[in-house]
């Protein structure tokens, strides 16, 4: 059986895709791969590309040189969870807290792992999440 490495890249869908990739940037500071009118693709610190589209733009693909990217849309609240370290869990409270974002729950795992659930602009559930949340991790 062939393996998987990670998960490369995840999408978001916004009604307000500046707000919401400026607080990826500013909160996380992601770097911006790509930006333009439907979506923004950023770098979620190296293994992980966010990808945040404006929602209804990506439903019907895009085609060009390179190929056909099928087309693909949500709605409501989507949940992605970013791994921390779990030396850095109370800095990444702090820094929500700097950013005014409000912890919306605060849960210790049986496995030992701690996790912080937040909302972004958008209201998707946003987890950061330590070592020993899932048997892989």
């Amino acid at each position: 059986m062939p393996s998987i490495r990670h998960v490369l890249e995840t999408s978001l869908y916004c009604d307000d895709l500046a707000a919401t990739a400026r607080f990826y940037e500013d909160v996380f500071g992601f770097r911006v791969h790509f930006r333009d009118a439907r979506v923004v693709a950023l770098d979620a610190s190296g293994a992980t590309v966010l990808l945040l589209f404006a929602r209804g733009a990506s439903r019907l693909g895009i085609t060009s040189s390179e190929g056909t990217i099928p087309g693909h849309d949500g709605s409501g609240p989507a949940h992605l969870a970013f791994a921390v370290d779990a030396d850095e869990l109370d800095a990444w409270e702090a820094r929500l807290a700097a950013a005014d974002v409000a912890i919306e729950s605060r849960i210790s795992w049986a496995r030992g792992g701690r996790s912080l659930y937040f909302r972004d602009p958008e209201g998707h559930s946003v987890e950061l999440a330590t070592p020993g949340v899932w048997p892989t991790y």
